[in-house]
């Protein structure tokens, strides 16, 4: 019999009903939820910085609390998640707490820790890694900003570990996405790390649903063909030889097709011939895919490679100061009046002593949302004049967000929008791609029951 596996979040931020509708509507052995990515990690990096029981999705301890009647109903349904963030076992502690109300004390819950290399960089460094930036060539020693986050892309590995050992909900750190998916199809179905096609074949299956609603309409082109409004999430099929086959909760918006699955099966892919994932390197041009009914699409023909003898490592340090405001400029000469505005803006800065270093400027509704692509509209007569800047020097960015209100009573008729107050000054996180030897990087995997996980 195959394994059905449904995702109910593609990132942090996605819908909060997708999870309890998904288990409600139909049986599924495996629930997963997918909610991060590179910016993501910093992000929950900052809430640890600041708070160190954060650094974990929150939205997953609310999705938790809606899960609840289907945990004490479908006794065989489990849940994997990397929803740990930065902070893996203070999302465990919290998600046990969610557990406890219902007298779910005694489900295992299982952590994967490990891929946060925060604390071992000169480590790694020593060893003879130079974790060498995949963009610029650069080797990490160059680098003088202070670094905010490191986390490896792991594996499914662990997370057939923590099943094994009875986990039946397992919080991840950063896993990568097609692993969610991968390591309870290898649990199930016993596969061995060497059966490359068939590992292949299921990676492919969890890329298919790792975004959500992505697979089943969601960016589709022909959008208004079907109702988004009621988007079904999708379902995973997966037979013991790694084929599968894409579906959704039947009397669901959305669809699943040839043209839905195909779009999905081709994004962030890279190299179609090596979609290099911590598990098997997989090659995707010999993927054929096939409708078979209403809202089914079987996936089959993947081969796998051995995967490569590293993880991709994500970094992250800062990089200074950002902020962005608008104002919704008015008039038949709109476009020339914003850029104008922008231009006080710029001088005044100047004059009180500030220089930005970056300083962006778009008049959105003129053709510049997409810039080369569309002409300017000749009757145009309003834009939405958006200014971003960036600066290593905090006070330059606080003197941009004062300089905007000003114009309302000192520059040029026409301007709206300027209610919601000063925009705000964020840190910026820059990325550093690189890799790291799988062999320098330890995994930890610990099962406890929830009730155990409260004061970790």
């Amino acid at each position: 019999m195959p394994l059905r596996i449904a995702n109910g979040a593609g990132f942090l931020g996605d819908s909060l009903a997708a999870p309890r509708r998904l288990v409600e509507s139909c049986a599924v052995e495996y629930l997963t939820l997918e909610y991060l990515a590179e910016l993501t990690m910093s992000i929950l990096a900052r809430a640890k910085e600041k708070n160190p029981a954060l650094g974990y999705a929150e939205d997953w301890i609310e999705v938790a609390s809606s899960l609840l009647p289907a945990l004490q109903s479908q006794l065989a349904l489990r849940i994997v998640t990397n929803a740990g963030g930065t902070n893996p076992i203070a999302c465990a502690a919290a998600t046990a707490q969610v557990l406890m109300q219902a007298d779910l004390g005694n489900e295992l819950i299982g952590v994967v820790a490990g891929d946060d290399l925060l604390s071992r960089l000169q480590e790694i460094q020593a060893a003879g890694c130079a974790l060498t930036n995949l963009d610029t060539g650069q080797p990490l020693a160059d680098l003088t900003a202070p670094i905010v986050s490191a986390n490896a892309y792991l594996g499914a590995r662990p997370i057939v570990d923590a099943l094994a050992d009875g986990a039946r909900l397992v919080i991840t750190g950063r896993v990568a996405d097609a692993s969610l998916t991968l390591g309870p199809a290898v649990f199930h179905h016993g596969w061995k790390w060497d059966d490359l096609d068939t590992l292949a074949g299921a990676s492919i299956a969890g890329h298919l649903i790792e975004c959500g609603a992505q697979a089943t309409g969601g960016l589709f082109n022909r959008w208004d063909s079907m109702n988004l409004a009621d988007v079904g999430y999708p379902i995973a099929e997966i037979n013991a030889d790694g084929t599968s086959l894409i579906t959704k909760p039947p009397h669901t918006g959305g669809a699943v097709n040839r043209h839905t699955v195909a779009a999905q099966l081709v994004y962030e892919i890279g190299d179609p011939a090596h979609y290099i994932t911590p598990d098997v390197d997989v090659d995707m041009t010999v993927v054929e895919l096939e409708e078979l009914g209403s809202d089914r699409v079987a996936v089959r023909g993947a081969r796998g490679n051995a995967a490569t003898d590293s993880y991709k490592v994500s970094l992250a340090y800062r990089d200074g100061y950002m902020s962005s405001g608008q104002l919704l400029v008015y008039g038949r000469d709109c476009v020339t009046k914003a850029r104008a505005c922008a231009e006080m803006i710029r001088k005044r800065l100047e004059s009180a002593g500030f220089s930005i270093a970056r300083f962006h400027v778009e008049c959105l509704g003129s053709g510049e949302g997409v810039p080369s692509l569309h002409t300017m509209p000749i009757d145009l007569r309003e834009v939405m004049l958006r200014i971003t800047v960036h600066d290593p020097n905090r006070a330059a960015v606080e003197r941009f967000t004062r300089e905007i209100a000003p114009l309302i009573t000192s520059g040029p008729p026409g301007l709206a929008g300027y209610a919601s107050g000063r925009p705000a000054v964020r840190p910026v996180f820059a990325y550093w791609p690189t890799l790291v030897p799988k062999e320098l990087v330890p995994t930890m995997v610990e099962v406890r029951r929830a009730q155990e996980w409260m004061n970790a």
